[in-house]
């Protein structure tokens, strides 16, 4: 066994705790590696209160809740370990696209090489969209690659299909993983952890969705309008409103874009489509059976590898955005393992990244 050692994890654009829960399930395989929360930012009040309620026990004296450009880096706690998925309203497939550009977002990623450079962490987690690739025509990506590499460290940039790790969702999230460069040149060198061990996982809906306890939180069910209803009637598993057979007119949509999640109700033998944080009418994903509703915010939460007993602070749409935007618990854990193995020197399954 190697030496006992606790990494302590700052975080930045924390979420409601997806990549911290994963941080906490965490363990090197001779549990001689492990990581502790030490602090963690973000700007949306129930977003710091569901973290604090769910990582730190209800105390919120080291949760920064404020905007990053307001936060004092110099003055944080020192770390071992940072991560931070930076925000993707720029990037995103579904977004403006602006990438780097984006006044509102598209530098916010800085903030996280600030922490890199001030704190000199021995291991970083970054995490952003697929999208991130072709922002800028791609130069966008390498400019952020090339800075976080600058602050000291050696690169590993992988795009994980959480789907195919464990997770019930076709969530696709680039993840960079750096090692401070005198690490890397004592041969501590981080391997993508390959997705064979999970080959086997019943990663289907049906199973993500059953034996949900009654009681547990945020299960609340929300009243369709009886025309949406209806028009869900004429959908079946798997299917979208434009994929709908024999629906009547009145029950159609008018409009001339399609965009394929409008109305779509899971297939409960596949895993789930994407968990996004908002959308208008027709995007709040929909149960396959004849009850004709659209998920609950707590069959969200298990879709994301949620435990039953996280419970999210704030009313329903804070709440559904909050779980939109969280990393999967279960695709962190197994990131986080593989470079707790990879400080203990131990030998896991690994593939070529798929990024260079």
């Amino acid at each position: 066994m190697s030496t006992k050692e606790t990494f302590r994890l700052g975080e930045l654009f924390c979420g409601p705790g997806g990549i911290a829960c994963g941080a906490h399930w965490a363990k090197s395989d001779d549990e001689s590696k492990s990581i502790v929360h030490a602090w963690a930012n973000d700007f949306d009040q129930d977003t710091c209160l569901t973290y604090a309620k769910n990582i730190c026990n209800g105390n919120s004296e080291s949760v920064y809740c404020c905007d990053v450009r307001e936060l004092d880096i110099d003055s944080l706690p020192p770390i071992d370990a940072f991560a931070y998925g930076f925000p993707c309203n720029s990037f995103s497939n579904v977004g403006e696209h602006q990438g780097l550009n984006n006044e509102k977002f598209g530098q916010l990623y800085t903030f996280g090489v600030k922490v890199l450079q001030r704190h000199q962490p021995k291991w970083f987690l970054a995490e952003n969209v697929s999208g991130i690739r072709s922002a800028g025509d791609g130069e966008h990506f390498k400019k952020i690659l090339a800075d976080l590499e600058g602050a000291g460290y050696t690169l590993v940039t992988n795009l994980y299909k959480f789907e195919q790790y464990g997770v019930p969702q076709t969530r696709h999230r680039i993840i960079i993983v750096g090692i401070r460069k005198d690490f890397t040149e004592k041969g501590i060198v981080f391997r993508v952890p390959s997705p064979e061990p999970y080959a086997e996982c019943d990663v289907s809906a049906r199973t993500a969705l059953s034996g949900i306890p009654s009681g547990a939180p945020n299960s609340e069910v929300r009243q369709l309008q009886e025309k949406v209803r209806q028009r869900l009637s004429y959908i079946k598993p798997g299917q979208n409103v434009w994929q709908a057979e024999n629906m009547p007119e009145h029950l159609k949509i008018k409009t001339r874009t399609r965009i394929s999640q409008i109305y779509r109700k899971l297939d409960p033998d596949k895993p789930s489509y994407t968990v996004t944080a908002a959308g208008g009418g027709g995007t709040f994903m929909y149960h396959w059976s004849d009850e004709q509703r659209e998920l609950t915010n707590r069959e969200r939460a298990r879709i994301q590898t949620f435990r039953d007993d996280f419970e999210f602070v704030g009313k329903y749409s804070s709440v559904r955005k909050q779980i939109g935007m969280a990393v999967p618990p279960r695709g962190a854990e197994i990131i986080f393992r593989a470079i707790l193995n990879t400080f203990a020197g131990i030998e896991y399954p690994w593939v070529e990244p798929s990024m260079s």
